[in-house]
């Protein structure tokens, strides 16, 4: 049914289209300045204007087409200039046409079946609704495929599909959900626990094995630094269920290092060579002096925690035949970490289990059993209490009041079940996996114009907190003052400053800046040797509580491009090389007034995710500063353009390959707002660290040689020259408007499932407008694109 709801919203779209048609262009416009190059099937850049006029846009390719025509010459791009001189005059009129025409076809769209068409939960969403539906804490998303982005996010309608066999696995996972839930319900408590490993638990049991454990040394277990794979891995942790776990470790430093403590990070997994993958945990910074960190893991059944020295910089210990021996490190002299103790703690992190018993059986009796699937139920009316939690279930997943119509197919299924199987727990099951099998459950549900109350409270839900409403918006929405800006801006608030908007800041971060392809790539060992995970998580963390601090402070978008602080830890301050103190957790860091770490084009994450690993390219990073701050949409190059390889040997920069692609002129027209923001950022290389040349591969003992020195001056689109990073910075802050536009449209763009529409620009503008007073702040820009007519209609 899913798939078939999704058919009919994409022929909808398309039937509708194919019956609108645009009032003329001004052809005399065109006539006079454009069909000298546009005309016929060798025009220029494959524009045949003759074509488009002929056949009026009715379809959203051609629509698209007239869209580019009016944003070319608006900016003043088209005409060229040595070509024609256009009036004003004229130019206005001709935009002002084009303009009306254009909102014209898309304000019928919106009116018929709206801005965007139906939108299912992305697997992230569906996550987390299941989780606070039914009070568990496992993780889910894994059981889906990944979610596809779509104008940068999954959260896109017109990028979600839903096949038979995706539907096959949110079947699936539904299952493992409720077997979850009921488990917890009928055996309460059973999997939690506490326990202290001391230092011998911790350490390899026969002292004389050489081994990847810790050893014992002064009555602590010791891991030594080296590259060695899962050394320091703790078999004493070994989880015997899937759970969430809390540790805390009593710890020093051994040998520390002059002017610095000894890193270590902590890695969960296997931690066996036949299953090589580890997830990040955390990380810290011992001193000499014991000291304690808490951390927090979900471990699959079979999973151990690792913990280590980890620093590149520190001076690594060689073992032989890859296990340790006894004994074997401490004449070495290297850094290490020695633990006099850690705590285990099973815990759950989304509710206790009698909150979850409430929200499955309200006050329903319960008969416990071990095995869950023999406890019961007791009651003296089982049909009626059937009938009253399956409609109840119904409204939360349903997120709105269900009539007794919606609500019959799934009380019918439960009881049927419970007239087979006289069990109210077994029809209860039926009927919670029968509703979280809809597409009520499945489907955001809203209706072309206005949104009614219940659809803004699952649509500001599901962007802030990426899960149902909670009670006080379910209440707000019965009571229709959901349509009162003034209650929508003191949600936001109140769901901003809710633990739960911790999903928004990470999924929207991840998104935007592109923080899920971290892993991406891996910058070349060769060239970048300072570089490791414990640095990647740095930077990342930057990242994040930067995002945070301009959320919560309502901080300037101009911050995007330019700062005067950051956040960073004792590692990231030294990778950078900068002057400054900070400890072992992420904290705000004053920078000086010449520094290029302000902002985000400062932030080595995004160098990185910009970088393929081994060389930088003005290309991608234009692109992605473009699309991702200056909210510039880039048309990906034509079929017939070969990418743009860099010459790793040296042997020529990147400016002189682009600048020979670019003598092409269909090339030029494009690389002309994609190039200048990339070569801005050339002093960075791909491992997020300031350099001013390139480096290349050496011939000799794998160590890096000098290239070309890095240039960094370009002008922009519009003529203007800048020599460096901060001429770049200081041309793209004269326009404050154009950031805070550019996060509207992602803000939007996140929490609608459409991308800003041509039709939706005015409203645009009038947001960045009200937030002028603030400053264009980050907090108020979301705030007034939620409460905005975009937001608000479907």
């Amino acid at each position: 049914m899913c798939t078939r709801l999704s058919t009919i919203s994409s022929f909808l779209h398309a039937l509708l289209f194919a019956s609108l048609a645009f009032a003329n262009p001004d052809v005399e416009f065109l006539n006079a300045n454009c069909l000298d190059c546009h005309s016929g099937p060798e025009s220029e850049g494959a524009l045949d204007l003759t074509s488009l006029m002929k056949h009026t846009p009715r379809a959203t390719q051609e629509t698209d087409r007239w869209i580019r025509i009016y944003d070319r010459v608006a900016t003043g791009e088209m005409p060229p200039k040595d070509y024609t001189e256009v009036s004003e005059v004229d130019r206005t009129k001709f935009l002002t046409g084009l303009k009306q025409d254009i909102e014209s076809v898309e304000s019928r769209k919106f009116r018929e079946v709206g801005r965007v068409q139906g939108r299912q939960l992305t697997m992230v969403q569906v996550e987390r609704s299941l989780q606070d539906l039914l009070g568990i804490d496992i993780p889910l998303a894994k059981h889906f495929p990944a979610d596809p982005r779509t104008h940068g996010y999954t959260t896109v309608a017109d990028g979600q599909p839903m096949s038979l066999h995706e539907m096959d696995q949110h079947l699936a996972c539904v299952d493992i959900a409720l077997e979850e839930a009921f488990r917890r319900a009928f055996n309460p408590n059973s999997d939690l626990f506490q326990k202290r490993l001391d230092y011998k638990t911790l350490s390899r049991t026969n002292p004389r094995r050489r081994c990847r454990e810790p050893e014992i040394l002064y009555d602590l277990a010791v891991v030594w630094h080296t590259g060695m794979e899962f050394y320091g891995r703790l078999p004493s942790t070994t989880a015997k269920e899937d759970g969430w776990y809390r540790f805390k470790l009593r710890a020093k430093a051994l040998n520390q290092p002059e002017g610095t403590g000894v890193w270590c990070s902590v890695r969960s997994g296997r931690c066996v060579s036949s299953a090589p993958l580890l997830d990040w945990v955390s990380s810290f910074e011992t001193q000499e002096q014991m000291q304690e960190w808490e951390f927090v893991a979900w471990l699959d059944e079979g999973d151990m925690i690792e913990v280590r020295p980890k620093d590149k910089k520190m001076k690594s210990g060689r073992f032989q035949g890859g296990q340790v021996g006894a004994g074997e490190g401490e004449p070495q002299n290297i850094p290490g970490i020695a633990m006099e103790w850690l705590d285990v703690e099973r815990f759950h992190n989304n509710g206790s289990d009698e909150e979850l018993r409430q929200k499955l059986f309200d006050s329903l009796e319960i008969v416990p059993h071990k095995d869950w699937r023999q406890g019961k139920l007791k009651t003296d009316k089982p049909k009626r209490e059937i009938i009253r939690l399956v409609k109840q279930f119904a409204e939360s997943a349903f997120r709105r009041p269900v009539d007794d119509k919606t609500a019959q197919p799934y009380i019918d299924f439960a009881v049927e079940n419970y007239s087979q199987t006289k069990s109210v727990k077994d029809a209860l099951f039926a009927g919670y996996r029968a509703i979280l099998c809809s597409p009520r459950f499945l489907y955001l549900q809203e209706q072309p114009g206005e949104l009614d109350s219940y659809a803004i409270a699952s649509r500001m839900s599901y962007m802030l907190w990426n899960s149902v409403p909670d009670q006080q918006l379910l209440d707000l929405a019965a009571a229709g003052q959901l349509q009162d800006r003034e209650a929508v801006l003191a949600q936001v608030d109140r769901m901003l400053d809710d633990p739960k908007s911790a999903r928004f800041r990470e999924d929207f971060t991840n998104q935007w800046l592109d923080l899920s392809q971290i892993d991406f790539t891996e910058p070349d060992r060769r060239l970048y040797r300072e570089y490791d995970g414990l640095v990647q998580q740095s930077m990342v963390d930057e990242t994040r509580a930067f995002v945070n601090a301009m959320l919560d402070e309502d901080l300037s978008v101009t911050n995007l491009i330019d700062s005067d602080f950051s956040f960073m830890n004792t590692r990231l301050v030294r990778y950078y090389g900068i002057d400054g103190s900070a400890n072992d957790r992420i904290e705000r860091v004053s920078l000086p007034a010449d520094s290029m770490r302000g902002g985000l084009l400062g932030h080595g994450a995004i160098q990185k995710i910009t970088a393929n690993g081994t060389e930088t390219s003005p290309v991608t990073r234009g692109v992605w500063v473009s699309e991702r701050l200056l909210g510039k949409e880039i048309p990906p190059p034509p079929t017939s353009v070969p990418a743009i390889e860099p010459d790793i040997r040296g042997a020529k920069s990147i400016r002189d390959q682009l600048e020979k692609h670019k003598s092409v002129e269909s090339c030029a027209a494009c690389h002309r707002h994609i190039d200048p923001p990339g070569y801005a950022l050339e002093h960075f290389d791909p491992a997020g660290q300031w350099r001013q040349r390139y480096r290349s591969p050496g011939k000799k003992n794998g160590k890096w040689i000098p290239g070309p020195e890095i240039d960094t001056s370009y002008q922009l689109s519009d003529g203007r020259g800048f020599n460096d990073l901060e001429e770049f910075r200081q041309r793209i802050l004269a326009n404050p408007e154009q950031l805070a536009k550019g996060a509207v449209g992602h803000f939007l763009t996140y929490g609608t499932g459409s991308p800003v529409q041509f039709a939706d620009r005015d409203e645009v503008d009038r947001i960045v407008a009200h937030c002028a007073n603030t400053d264009y702040g980050f907090r108020s820009l979301l705030k007034s694109a939620i409460a905005s007519r975009v937001f608000l209609t479907k």
